[in-house]
């Protein structure tokens, strides 16, 4: 059974291909990300940010923050999905652009694999997620690059099955970057953490299937 999803949209590069909300789902815009979400036609559930970068927007549902704080908007945008029962997440317009705002954005999908908290990062080419202690599994049918590197200290037991470069009961470094540039085979893939954290870039187009 699909779980209800948080999508949260912020002010970075633009996405053409948004989200498609359904019941039960609930969609943020992180400050500046509002102006995405007005473009790809949909509706905010609840708007919040410090507004640095302009007036905040005309909402009934608008959360003010400091602009002197130690949370970024994306954060402070999790956290209020978080507190109405989330634990899917999926971020729009946290790739590329400012590189910390980006790295920031991957450290969250970190805090949320570490928490049980399924998260990914999307931009109009590639998805990221990460996992801890588990697995992911990627359908038969996808095509591209996927690369999958060690967060926060040395990953063990890493198995992959069904890429190109198959790996059974390895351990990555998270200071040597031996999983980047793997690929799909057409068929089903699986990638497996027994001890560790992993980040994981694959096609955006498996987004669609979450």
């Amino acid at each position: 059974m699909r779980k209800p999803v948080c999508y949260i949209v912020g002010a970075g590069p633009f996405c053409k291909q948004g989200p498609q909300p359904q019941a039960g789902d609930l969609l943020i815009a992180a400050d500046g990300g509002y102006e995405h979400i007005k473009r790809w036609g949909l509706r905010a559930d609840l708007v919040i940010g410090d507004f640095d970068s302009g007036a905040a927007p005309s909402h009934p549902h608008v959360i003010r923050l400091p602009r002197e704080k130690d949370e970024t908007d994306m954060l402070a945008a999790l956290g209020q999905g978080r507190a109405r029962g989330y634990s899917c997440f999926h971020l729009y317009g946290g790739l590329g652009g400012m590189l910390d705002h980006t790295l920031a954005n991957l450290q969250l999908l970190c805090a949320m694999a570490q928490a049980g908290e399924q998260g990914f990062l999307l931009d109009d080419e590639i998805a990221v997620t990460a996992i801890e202690n588990g697995s992911f599994a990627l359908p038969a049918g996808l095509q591209g690059r996927v690369s999958i590197f060690a967060q926060g200290g040395p990953a063990q037991g890493v198995t992959l099955r069904g890429l190109k470069y198959p790996l059974a009961d390895g351990t990555l470094a998270a200071t040597f970057p031996l999983g980047v540039s793997n690929e799909t085979t057409g068929g089903p893939a699986e990638i497996t953490v027994r001890s560790g954290r992993l980040l994981i870039l694959f096609p955006r187009a498996l987004s669609a299937r979450l």
